[in-house]
C-alpha cells in the first residue's frame, strides 16, 4: 500500500440535518446519518422510490416539498448531487447562514479509509471499477462506490478499516466539496458537458479540479498529461503529480505511458493495448489511468497487468449485447455527451449505424460531424434532440451519411437492424441524457437490449 498516512477527518457539522434530494445518494446519506443516531429530516420535490423505508429508521420524510419551511428546525443542510445550487431551499439556507454541505463531503468524513477518487467527463465508472478489479486481483481489500452503483455514504460503518475506497466523483459532487482530500485523486479528461447545470465551461472545469484542491504533500495527483484543458494549469493542492500520457504528447516524465501499442510503467511493460478486453482506443487511456493510480497506491505491477488483462468492463459502456446475422449490436448508453459518443464511434473502423439522441444538456452536436462522417453509414435520431442533431449533422449527410428521424428506440433499432449488412455495427451512443424518455441511461440501455433480444 501507499505509505501516505491516513489523514484525520473534520467532524461533521452539528445536527439536526436536512437532507435535500432523496434519490440514490441522498437516501443513502440520510440513512447513514440516522444510523449514527443523528436527527435527520429529508425532503424531495418529487417522490423517488429510494425514499421508501427511510421513515422506518427514524428519518422524517417530506415528499413533493421544496424544504424551505423545514429550515427553522435544522442546523445543517446536506445537498444531494442532483440538487442545484439555485434550489430554493439551498439559497434560503445560505441566506440564513445555515451550513450547506455536499453528500460526497459527508460520506468522506464518515469513512476513515484510504481514498482513491476518480473524476473526468468520460470514463469515471469504467476506471473506478477497473481500479477496484486490480486491487481485488492483488488480494487487497477494496470497496467501490459511485454515481451508478453503490452510493458512497452507504459504505459508512460497513467497510473494513484497511480497505481502500475507490469512488467516482462527478462535478455535481465536487462543487460542494469543502475539505474532501483523497489520498489519490485521478483526473481523466475534460469535454463540454452539463452546461445545463454549470453556467460556463470554466465553472465546470473548476468543479472537477476541486478533487485536487485539499490534497497534501503525502497524497498523489494522477492526471492525463495529454488533456489540453490541463496543460499549463496549476492543478491545485500540494500532492505529488503522477502524469500518464501517450507517445504523441504529454509530459516527458509520465509515470505510465502508451508507446508503440504497449502500456509501460517507467521502463517496465505492463500490457499490450491489444490485450485489453475493452473496446476502443479511449479505453487504453482509461487503462493507463487505472494503472497509474493503482501503482501509486502500492499495488504490485504484476497484479496491475493481470487486472488490466482480465477486466470484462461495465454494463452500458461499449457492451456487445448480441450479434445477429453478422451484425454486432453494441450498447453505449452511458455515452451521454458528444465526446463520449465520438469515442464510441471511433472504436469501430466503419460501417456504423448509430442511434443518437435523447434529452438536451446544453451545447451543440457539431463535434460529432467528423466521427459520424468517418465511421457511419447511417444515423437514427431519436428524442427531443433529434431536430438539433439533424441540423448539426447536415455536413455529414452531405458527405453521404444517411440521417433518419426515428419514432423512438424501438423504431431506431428495428430500422437499423433491417438495413444492416454483415460486418456493420448497430451502436447505441446517444450523445444525450436519457430523461426525455427514461429514468436514466441504464433503463435506456436495458430497453435497447430487450429490443435486440426480440430480434433473435
Amino acid at each position: 500500500m501507499s505509505t501516505s498516512p491516513l489523514k484525520p477527518r473534520p467532524p461533521l457539522p452539528e445536527g439536526p440535518f436536512l437532507v435535500v434530494g432523496l434519490a440514490r445518494s441522498g437516501s443513502a446519506v440520510a440513512r447513514s446519518l440516522a444510523e449514527r443516531g443523528e436527527e435527520v429530516v429529508g425532503c424531495d420535490a418529487g417522490r423517488p422510490e429510494e425514499a421508501e423505508g427511510l421513515g422506518g429508521i427514524g428519518v422524517e420524510v417530506n415528499l413533493d416539498a421544496d424544504g424551505v419551511h423545514l429550515l427553522e428546525r435544522v442546523r445543517c443542510v446536506v445537498k444531494s448531487p442532483g440538487v442545484p445550487n439555485e434550489a430554493p431551499v439551498v439559497e434560503a439556507a445560505r441566506a440564513r447562514g445555515t451550513p450547506v454541505i455536499g453528500e460526497l463531503e459527508v460520506a468522506w468524513r464518515m469513512l476513515p479509509n484510504r481514498f482513491i477518487a476518480v473524476t473526468g467527463t468520460n470514463g469515471k465508472t469504467t476506471v473506478t471499477e477497473l481500479i477496484g478489479h486490480v486491487h481485488r486481483r492483488a488480494g487487497m481489500p477494496v470497496a467501490v462506490a459511485g454515481n451508478v452503483g453503490t452510493p458512497l455514504a452507504s459504505l459508512a460503518s460497513k467497510t473494513e478499516p484497511d480497505a481502500t475506497v475507490v469512488c467516482e466523483c462527478s462535478s455535481f459532487q465536487l462543487e460542494d466539496a469543502d475539505a474532501f482530500a483523497p489520498e489519490c485523486a485521478v483526473f481523466l479528461n475534460f469535454a463540454p458537458d452539463h452546461l445545463d447545470r454549470h453556467p460556463t465551461l470554466d465553472d465546470y472545469l473548476d468543479a472537477k479540479l476541486r478533487i485536487f484542491a485539499n490534497q497534501g504533500n503525502d497524497d498523489v495527483a494522477v492526471y492525463n498529461a495529454d488533456e489540453p484543458a490541463l496543460r499549463g494549469r496549476d492543478l491545485g493542492g500540494c500532492a505529488r503529480p503522477v502524469p500518464f500520457c501517450s507517445e504523441h504528447g504529454g509530459d516527458p516524465d509520465c509515470a505510465v505511458s502508451l508507446e508503440q501499442g504497449v502500456i509501460f510503467w517507467g521502463e517496465r511493460a505492463l500490457i499490450e493495448a491489444s490485450e485489453l478486453p475493452l473496446l476502443g482506443a479511449h479505453n487504453a487511456v482509461n487503462a493507463m489511468a487505472a494503472a497509474a493510480a493503482s501503482l501509486a497506491m502500492g499495488v504490485r505491477a504484476e497484479a496491475v497487468g493481470e487486472g488490466l488483462a482480465s477486466f470484462a468492463g461495465v454494463p452500458h459502456r461499449l457492451e456487445r449485447v448480441a450479434e445477429i446475422d453478422g451484425t454486432p449490436f453494441v450498447d453505449d448508453s452511458k455515452a451521454t455527451n458528444v465526446a463520449a459518443a465520438a469515442a464510441a464511434l471511433r472504436s469501430f473502423d466503419g460501417g456504423v449505424r448509430a442511434i443518437l439522441g435523447g434529452s438536451l444538456k446544453g451545447g451543440t452536436f457539431e463535434g460529432l460531424v467528423e466521427p459520424v462522417a468517418e465511421r457511419c453509414v447511417a444515423c437514427y435520431l431519436i428524442g427531443e434532440a433529434a431536430e438539433r442533431l439533424g441540423r448539426d449533422l447536415e455536413p455529414a449527410r452531405e458527405a453521404g451519411v444517411e440521417l433518419h428521424r426515428a419514432g423512438g428506440m424501438e423504431d431506431a433499432v428495428r430500422s437499423a437492424a433491417a438495413a444492416a449488412r454483415p460486418g456493420e455495427v448497430v451502436l447505441l451512443a446517444p450523445a444525450c441524457a436519457s430523461f426525455d424518455a427514461y429514468r436514466d441511461f441504464e433503463a435506456r440501455g436495458e430497453h435497447f437490449r430487450s429490443i435486440v433480444e426480440s430480434l433473435q
